[in-house]
């Protein structure tokens, strides 16, 4: 006997939350990812050859030899000690200060701290600012506990703080403000260092707690970056990170630091979920920070990305017909195109016909701009395919 499932059913029980579009955004671009026969600038991927195999291989052994427990049993919900402490040196490092033990915790990704900061923070309708376009993953994070999205537009200097301001003024009362600075996904841009204390004293003037996504801080192109808000306003910041750029995906880990009661709340959720970190992963990127790995690790990576980015910009101004517009990222993964009069929903998909693959920029609106933007990546597409993809795209122009 053939059992039919009723699918409809499932359906009709679901949360209201979770109908829709949430998780089909990220979904389509991690399809688009199998296919070997398709020149891919959709994922914003790291590229594999700056995983640290070999190394990788040689801790696990290490471990072994010596009878390592830590890394292999369930971790403290904040973090084990060493690896928080490894993070506390490289903050202190790579921003100019180190968060007192009650600020900072261990996340399973930059993800994962968005997910707990709305757990802890968001009620329905609550209002959360984003910009406008942002990252696709803290549009549904955030829209997972029914908030309502206020799109911030952003330009070439990045999140154009006097629209917020203007905004505020009018009677705009978010709880929340989310901004990605440096090498903004997916539009590549950074806040201006004008623009940063600004945003700061917004947060103190109308209440509101600001939370800040660094997952490509660490990939300037450069030697100088401006300071980052959560140190600039630890009273008033959180801070989302993660390894996944920078060590590798295949470990989730990143963290979270921020005022101590804000931390405090987080830990609180983090049992609600996960209850912690893989201790592996933790372990794993301790040693490999304290041996000066990742260091190593990120001067490769800056340097591959830097290549591939200019490689990209050069195909995109001799391919692309006049009239569209790109951006042109001093670091991270992505350039964003702006192109006249065109469907980009539509282009993607006599894209794939030609195999070549990108995001429409709609996915990442909150309240469904974008018709004719989309978002290029140049992490991950193998170097000497980028002139020949970006051909490919041209010809559909």
């Amino acid at each position: 006997m053939t059992v039919t499932p009723d699918t409809t059913r499932w359906a009709a029980l679901a949360a209201v939350r979770t109908r829709g579009d949430v998780g089909d955004g990220i979904a389509s671009v991690l399809a688009l990812l199998g296919r070997p026969d398709v020149i891919s600038f959709a994922g914003g991927f790291p590229d594999p050859a700056t995983f640290p195999r070999e190394r990788i291989a040689a801790l696990l052994q290490e471990f072994a030899a010596d009878g390592e427990l830590s890394a292999f049993q369930y971790a403290p919900t904040r973090g084990l000690a060493g690896p928080l402490d490894a993070f506390a040196n490289r903050l202190e490092r790579w921003q100019g200060r180190r968060p007192a033990e009650d600020e900072l915790l261990i996340t399973s990704g930059a993800i994962e701290a968005l997910e707990l900061v709305g757990k802890s923070y968001l009620d329905p309708g609550d209002a959360v600012v984003v910009e406008g376009p942002t990252y696709l993953g803290a549009i549904q994070a955030f829209r997972s506990f029914e908030a309502e999205l206020v799109a911030v537009p952003l330009d070439e200097h990045g999140l154009d703080v006097e629209d917020l301001e203007r905004q505020l003024a009018s009677g705009l009362r978010p709880k929340l403000v989310y901004t990605i600075p440096d090498h903004q996904n997916p539009a590549g841009v950074s806040l201006a260092a004008e623009r940063r204390a600004p945003l700061v004293e917004l947060a103190r003037r109308y209440g509101f707690l600001i939370v800040e996504d660094v997952a490509y801080r660490e990939l300037g192109f450069g030697d100088e970056s401006p300071p980052s808000l959560w140190s600039i306003a630890p009273d008033t910041v959180v801070q989302a990170g993660t390894t996944s750029k920078t060590f590798c995906p295949g470990v989730r880990l990143g963290w979270a630091v921020g005022p101590p009661d804000v931390a405090a709340r987080l830990v609180a959720a983090k049992q609600l979920t996960d209850q912690c970190a893989g201790a592996l992963g933790q372990r794993l990127f301790e040693e490999s920070s304290r041996r000066g790995w990742i260091d190593e690790q990120l001067d490769r990576s800056r340097a591959l990305y830097r290549r591939k980015g200019e490689r990209m910009l050069a195909a995109l101004e001799r391919s692309l017909p006049e009239g569209t517009h790109w951006t042109r990222p001093h670091g991270g993964f992505f350039s964003w195109l702006t192109l006249p009069g065109v469907d980009a929903v539509e282009l993607a998909q006599r894209a794939v016909e030609q195999n070549v693959a990108f995001v429409p920029g709609t996915l990442f609106f909150a309240d469904g701009r974008g018709a004719d933007t989309l978002r290029l990546s140049f992490s991950l597409v193998d170097e000497q395919q980028i002139d020949e993809g970006v051909a490919r795209l041209a010809s559909l122009l």
